[in-house]
């Protein structure tokens, strides 16, 4: 950097300084006032003219870029700033804070280019209704763990300010729904935090307690998972981004620190207060858990859990003691003694309970937290851990209960009316997708619209990171094999480009986990066989090389030259070959390249302890690596366990992270066709089935979380029928956490719905292919072409068509039979509401029945002449189907319905009408009766299932403006409530 550059950064930074506590101001009377003093050659530099000069050459990297980078994403995040009304990550806000700045309109036009507005989803919430306290006013003086955290996030860890700005803001949306610890009345609120599988909940939840405590919570009870290696972790993530070092230590000397053997102490990696924070006018925190010591009673009396007054006549809530006293930090395992000690001990400190300001954390909150009891056995007494953590809330009436989790059913679920139990009646906060996260939708191909034979490394998820065990016979080795060979060349590829191109970065942890089951002899065996392949691989021989030159040249190297997204990747195998010996070594050097984690300590070879060193081994475990702990790393995954609930399978996901620097490298083998009883299992299509269920989730709280004049649509209670189920035998959680809701009315204007419970019996669907059959000969006799272009796709087939009115339509839906009736119900609830009565919302139904374009599925139902396409679909369990329809059909039925913008397609345009909604036909032919619609070309009326989706008009949103109705069983009222959206 020259000396013009330098004072010109130093300027720049002086002025932006300057107007971090109140607005932006104009830029170039800040800037000339800060050059006053500096000479020629600074009053030069702060002139505008300048400043679009250095923007016209500058990247998006420069100092001076970042440095308004930070500036601008702040102002970009404000949330109701007291200088603009515009709304936060909006060009309008953007041009507002231009305004101010009073920028010409080149200098607009860079720094936009520059640093576009971030268009990042920020957090969806579902709230009852609440008084706002938590404000930047109330906080003025007294923060201190906030901004110390932001601190560390941004200089040690090097986050973007947009990822911290995204997390200030989702933090913020939980504070602000707690109680004011120092109001005078007690409230206990209670929410549930919704982020992804290792997607930094962590982060969330650590930023949560920062600001807590800084507005004047004094004790913070995290429960930290129900195993030791997962408390262990939260402990040590606590201490190290929130505690700080000076907080850890209390005075003692650096190697008595519980964390003395920690690389990550001696590096400085820790934060720092640079003094005991009570020293600097600020709070200390005492920690009543360590890194290897969990909760413990204590043993010299109850000191330690006293909260001293400043004003003793005073209640420990009211401001004047509440910012002078130290806060208490514990991080407890879920365990039925440990929470015993805690309650025991809280029963005997001299402090009223009553007066302290208590915010408990809990991690996992699905597992164990969840009472399982049945409650409508008279004699239930609740799950241990459930009981403990109503005990704490019980005895704790100032205590705020917020439980973390990516698999919130078990959750949402609980009864609303226990108000001793964990429901979060308060508020449900669904996390956004971070930037860079892997996650499910990353290794599937969900409603894409190329063809599976026209997939590619480079089009499609599942073929450039998914690889299929299919297994010969239970000892076939083949598929491991390759995942392991798989495993050393994604190593040799990060030593290569650790030497071409990433600068001081290394991967400092490189990992494989194989998980076939949770037993541990299973593991003792598996140990056996996953040992004799490594040293039997030949990795510094011809035969090894063979090996790995077939799955480089076959595999790595295609899916690398189209997903690499900038990072080296070497043309040739010879290229890599070198690299491959270092990274065998960097595997297996010490001569236990594998480490089994499962607590059996008779065949532990190693401590996966990714705190303490740097890990590139094949893990081996169960129930320890299935849920909470973060497997560092993760490359490659061989996975084969099966489970019966969405939840414990979401859980399972380790492959689910931030893979910087990598993600072209991570491959999943999944084990395909595995059996449930008379079943098949299809692993990679229950992650798919999940993810379906957790996105449908989450859209479901986003379109109910805007208010309604001013008041929320849904209330948590709500909740828990928007959750869906895409397999059947795949529930979103267990059956005891599944019993206290009933949806009754769901308005779905302008969205695609698909029912799927057909029923099973010739009788039913012959009545149903009666009631359908006058419709499908009163079709056109050739079919149109319909299309819907986006700016990246044409998505395009052909179908007959026809109309029906609504009150036709309406008389059919009613008169369906059903395998599952409850499943329609909602619908038709909505559909007898916008299709009948005295002002119907909608005039007419057109009716789609797709062609396909190739092959002969063609079939004629009963003694009909015309034949129609038919689909092949099949049943997952009961009367449900999975997926019926195709995806290149929604478009052009969106917009027909009046939900997506024109498209360009004439005939799609044409069928256009402000209250015309699409009904789309797909005659479905089961696997039993398909030889005999291949042979004959007809089927019998019993035989087919008459499926159908619609999308209703955009507009008819039903006369009150609300979205759903429920009935919710509630144990707190013995009927069943009724309750409308509010």
């Amino acid at each position: 950097m020259n000396n013009a550059e330098g004072v010109r950064l130093i300027l720049h930074k002086s002025a932006l300084g300057g107007m971090q506590a109140s607005r932006p101001k104009n830029l170039q009377r800040a800037l000339q006032y800060q050059a006053e003093d500096e000479g020629a050659e600074a009053a030069a530099l702060a002139d505008e003219a300048d400043f679009q000069h250095t923007l016209r050459s500058s990247h998006s990297t420069d100092q001076l870029v970042e440095l308004w980078r930070k500036q601008l994403t702040q102002w970009d995040y404000a949330e109701k700033p007291a200088w603009s009304e515009t709304a936060p990550r909006s060009d309008e806000r953007r041009s507002a804070v231009y305004d101010l700045l009073a920028l010409q309109d080149e200098t607009r036009d860079l720094l936009t280019s520059l640093i576009p507005v971030p268009r990042a989803d920020g957090p969806v919430v579902i709230s009852d209704e609440f008084t706002p306290w938590y404000t930047p006013q109330s906080q003025q003086g007294r923060a201190w763990y906030w901004p110390a955290y932001r601190r560390l996030l941004s200089e040690v860890k090097d986050w973007s300010e947009t990822a911290i700005a995204s997390l200030d803001q989702a933090s913020d949306r939980v504070v602000e729904r707690l109680a004011n610890p120092t109001d005078e009345a007690t409230y206990q609120a209670k929410g549930l935090v919704v982020g992804y599988v290792q997607s930094g909940k962590t982060a969330n939840f650590t930023a949560v307690i920062a600001k807590a405590v800084d507005a004047g919570y004094r004790l913070v009870i995290v429960l930290g998972g129900t195993l030791n290696h997962l408390r262990a972790q939260t402990q040590r993530r606590l201490d190290m981004e929130f505690v700080g070092r000076e907080n850890i230590l209390r005075g003692a000397a650096d190697y008595e620190s519980d964390y003395a053997d920690d690389p990550a102490w001696s590096k400085g990696q820790f934060l720092s207060h640079e003094a005991l924070p009570s020293t600097r006018g600020a709070f200390d925190i005492v920690r009543m858990t360590t890194r290897d010591n969990d909760y413990k009673s204590l043993l010299q009396g109850i000191v330690a859990l006293e909260f001293e007054k400043q004003e003793p006549n005073l209640p420990l809530y009211d401001p004047h003691n509440l910012h002078r006293a130290s806060a208490r930090l514990m991080v407890v395992k879920k365990n039925k003694d440990v929470l015993t000690k805690l309650v025991k001990d809280l029963n005997k400190i001299k402090t009223p309970l009553a007066e302290i300001p208590v915010l408990i954390i809990d991690d996992e909150s699905d597992e164990a937290s969840v009472n399982t009891a049945n409650p409508r056995r008279p004699d239930a007494e609740r799950t241990a851990i459930n009981q403990k953590i109503s005990e704490l809330l019980r005895m704790l009436p100032r205590a705020q209960y917020v439980g973390y989790t990516a698999t919130p059913f078990a959750n949402v679920f609980v009864d609303p009316g226990d108000t001793e139990d964990i429901f979060p009646k308060d508020f449900i906060v669904s996390l956004p997708r971070p930037a860079g996260y892997m996650g499910v939708q990353d290794f599937h191909d969900l409603d894409s619209a190329i063809p599976p034979e026209e997939r590619t490394f480079a089009n499609s998820n599942e073929k450039a990171h998914v690889r299929d065990i299919v297994l010969a016979d239970e000892d076939d080795d083949e598929p491991l094999q390759q995942a392991m060979d798989m495993f050393v060349l994604t190593a040799a590829m990060k030593l290569y480009r650790e030497e071409h191109g990433l600068g001081d970065r290394y991967f400092q942890h490189h990992t494989m986990l194989i998980h076939e089951s949770v037993r541990t002899a299973d593991h003792r065996e598996l140990l056996g066989r996953v040992t004799k392949l490594w040293w039997n691989a030949g990795y510094s021989g011809e035969r090894g090389h063979q090996r790995l030159r077939k799955l480089f040249e076959n595999d790595v190297l295609p899916v690398s030259q189209v997903r690499a997204d900038g990072h080296v990747v070497p043309a040739t195998y010879e290229e890599l070959s070198t690299y491959i010996g270092a990274a065998a070594v960097r595997i297996g050097g010490d001569d236990h390249p594998i480490i089994v984690v499962n607590g059996d300590k008779d065949i532990e070879t190693g401590e996966a302890d990714f705190d303490k060193r740097s890990i590139w081994k094949i893990l081996i475990g169960g129930q320890k690596l299935a849920r909470g702990f973060t497997v560092e790393g993760l490359t490659v995954t061989y996975y084969r366990r099966r489970t019966n609930n969405a939840s414990t399978l979401m859980q399972m996901g380790r492959w689910f992270g931030f893979r910087e620097g990598y993600r072209d490298l991570v491959r999943l083998y999944l084990g395909r066709e595995e059996t449930m009883g008379v079943k098949e299992v299809d692993l990679y299509e229950a992650f798919e089935a999940i993810c379906r269920d957790e996105e449908a989730f989450r859209q479901e709280l986003r379109q109910y979380s805007e208010l309604v004049d001013g008041r929320p649509q849904v209330t948590p209670a709500q909740v828990p029928p928007l959750v869906s189920q895409h397999l059947s035998w795949l529930p979103p959680a267990s059956k005891n956490k599944m019993f206290n809701a009933r949806l009754v009315n769901k308005r779905t204007p302008g969205r695609w719905e698909e029912p799927t419970a057909y029923p099973t019996g010739a009788p039913a669907l012959r009545h149903n292919t009666g009631l359908w059959l006058p419709v499908l000969e009163a079709l056109s006799l050739a079919p149109a072409t319909f299309e819907y272009s986006t700016d990246d796709e044409t998505f395009g087939f052909d179908a007959f068509t026809g109309f029906l009115t609504g009150g036709e339509f309406l008389a059919l839906t009613q008169s369906l039979k059903w395998g599952a009736e409850n499943q329609f119900a909602p619908h038709l609830t909505y559909l007898t509401e916008i299709c009948g009565g005295p002002t119907p919302l909608v005039d007419d139904w057109l009716v789609l029945a797709p062609q396909h374009r190739t092959g002969s599925k063609k079939l004629a139902i009963g003694s009909s002449d015309r034949s129609f396409s038919w689909f092949g679909r099949k049943r997952r369990r009961g009367p449900l189907f999975s997926a019926i329809s195709e995806p290149k059909h929604r478009p052009s039925a969106y917009r027909i319905a009046g939900a997506l913008a024109p498209g360009g397609n004439s005939v799609t345009e044409r069928h256009v009408a402000g209250r015309r909604g699409v009904v789309t036909l797909y005659p479905v032919v089961e696997p039993q009766h398909r030889d005999e619609v291949e042979a004959s070309g007809r089927i019998d009326p019993g035989k087919v299932v008459m499926a159908f989706a619609f999308v209703a008009p955009a507009a008819a949103h039903g006369r009150d403006g609300k979205a759903v109705v429920f009935t919710t069983i509630d144990s707190s009222n013995d009927a069943i409530i009724t309750h409308q959206s509010l």
